[in-house]
């Protein structure tokens, strides 16, 4: 099997949005006199979206109204401040750069709603080299669930199985699977203390990002003509 698209989830994956998440969930728990969380304790619930973030800050048991509120303020905070501090992975523009010196196709796949996502790519310089983009309200049903993995594949014209999934939480995998594609976990995302990517059942596993073209090197197409690529992501 050779493959023809490489998808990612995008937080945590792809691009590093820890600062300004964290940023934005801040912003609300100082406007209501509360002390501000340190990254590394937000960065386990990212997966989880705004709701698991403003369950962090506020607790898990909260006025259904009050919820809603702190939610949508946070995602108001986030929204004027998409890309202040957040950056691609180290690595990964190597990585992107290879991926398309091998007229090999990518895209996102993300929860993320797409009010936030398309503008994000699009100020970090991605939205025109991606293939497909695929939110969290594009499909009914969202990861694990495979419908916006099939949708991605449709809209990149490649099929599901020349595909592989790379993603930094347990339901991505699960989604990837279900989807029938190959799926890489990636070690260095927004991981809980109790997650073990080992036991996710992917086919593949990267400690960071400049590990993708060895753990594909099997099934990558060989490089065209074109810019040099980095000899350190070559694979």
């Amino acid at each position: 099997m050779t493959l023809h698209c490489i998808l990612f989830d995008l937080d945590g994956t792809l691009l590093d949005t820890l600062p300004d998440l964290a940023r934005a969930l801040n912003g609300v728990l100082v406007e209501e006199g509360r002390d501000p969380l340190a990254e590394s304790v937000i960065r386990q619930t990212i997966s989880q979206g705004a709701p698991g973030m403003v369950k962090l800050g506020f607790g898990e048991h909260q006025d259904k109204v009050e919820f809603a509120r702190r939610t949508a303020r946070l995602r108001e905070i986030y929204s004027d401040n998409l890309n202040t501090h957040t950056r691609l992975f180290p690595g990964m523009d190597d990585i992107l750069r290879n991926i398309e010196a091998r007229n090999l196709k990518w895209g996102v796949v993300t929860n993320k709603r797409r009010y936030l996502t398309v503008p994000l790519l699009e100020r970090m310089g991605l939205l025109t080299r991606a293939h497909c983009v695929v939110s969290g309200d594009d499909t009914t049903r969202g990861k694990p669930n495979p419908d916006p993995l099939w949708r991605a594949c449709r809209l990149a014209g490649v099929d599901t199985c020349k595909c592989v999934y790379i993603g930094d939480a347990k339901g991505d995998i699960e989604a990837g699977r279900r989807a029938g594609m190959m799926t890489v976990a990636a070690c260095y995302g927004y991981l809980a203390p109790e997650d073990d990517p080992r036991h996710w059942g992917a086919d593949r596993y990267i400690e960071q990002p400049g590990d993708l073209m060895d753990a594909l090197a099997d099934v990558l197409p060989p490089l065209t003509v074109g810019d040099p690529i980095p000899v350190s992501v070559i694979g």
